[in-house]
């Protein structure tokens, strides 16, 4: 059994959403291990634009099993809103699994950091 990882470097986009789908052609499981919905990826599939934010890109293919795993930083609104969208264009993800070890995020920590910062005043 083989395993691909991909590995960005330069927080940023530098075409880690591409290939991943690429090589999700051949995989059996898509596994996001980090980070969160404050960046995303865009994959083109017959002219129909698939914005992905924290979902992994094996969820345009109904074969693969995809998994957010223990380290993504999971805000239940925006991957809720997100398996509704993709519903909308037709897309099954009922073969996403969710890590119960995955961090969640709720709106009391956005508000937290929203008053921190706001604490801080000129000293950010």
């Amino acid at each position: 059994m083989s395993s691909v990882v991909v590995l960005g470097a330069q927080w940023g986009d530098e075409g880690k959403g591409k290939i991943v789908d690429y090589l999700a052609q051949k995989a059996d499981a898509v596994v996001r291990y980090s980070g969160g919905s404050n960046a995303g990826h865009t994959v083109v599939v017959n002219n129909i634009n698939y914005k992905l934010r924290l979902l992994p890109s094996g969820v345009l293919f109904n074969d693969k099993v995809n998994v957010l795993g223990n380290g993504v930083v999971i805000n239940p609104g925006v991957v809720l809103a997100e398996i509704a969208g993709m519903k909308e264009k037709g897309i099954d993800c009922s073969n996403l699994v969710i890590s119960d070890r995955a961090h969640v995020v709720l709106p009391y920590h956005q508000r937290l950091d929203e008053l921190q910062e706001e604490a801080l005043g000129n000293h950010k």
